[in-house]
């Protein structure tokens, strides 16, 4: 794709801080870190995301996730990691291009995640997902 930024730093149009790299995917270090180490893995085959993919180009690059985390980790001595995948604007997506964020994680780095209301009803959310009745 000729406008996709991702597209351009796997055809080395644009320069990026490689960490990994194969036949099927490019990790590259995010240049918005989070944390240090903030990698993001995508498909040198162009997708919009994760819900443009097949099973078997999705199995594909998840395939790289737990050798890519277990480096950041190690390596880095960070102290956990997240993992995180946005899917279209609403959900956080920005560069419209498969990826993959792996984000260590250190302990007293602030970074948490905000949680639901306690009196959330878990069934009646979990019947929506599957289709079912509460």
């Amino acid at each position: 794709m000729e406008e996709c930024l991702f597209c351009k730093i796997i055809a080395g149009e644009i320069p990026a801080t490689k960490v990994y790299e194969d036949a099927d995917v490019l990790a590259f270090l995010d240049i918005s870190q989070v944390t240090k180490g903030h990698t993001l893995l995508v498909p040198k085959t162009h997708s919009r995301n994760l819900l443009a993919l097949s099973a078997s180009e999705s199995a594909a690059l998840w395939a790289k996730v737990p050798a890519l985390a277990n480096q950041l980790i190690k390596n880095l001595s960070a102290d956990g990691l997240n993992i995180l995948q946005n899917n279209e604007t609403a959900a956080g997506q920005s560069v419209f291009h498969t990826h993959i964020h792996l984000i260590p994680r250190y302990a007293g780095d602030g970074n948490v995640f905000e949680k639901l209301d306690a009196d959330t009803n878990l069934a009646k959310i979990a019947a929506q997902i599957t289709g079912g009745a509460e």
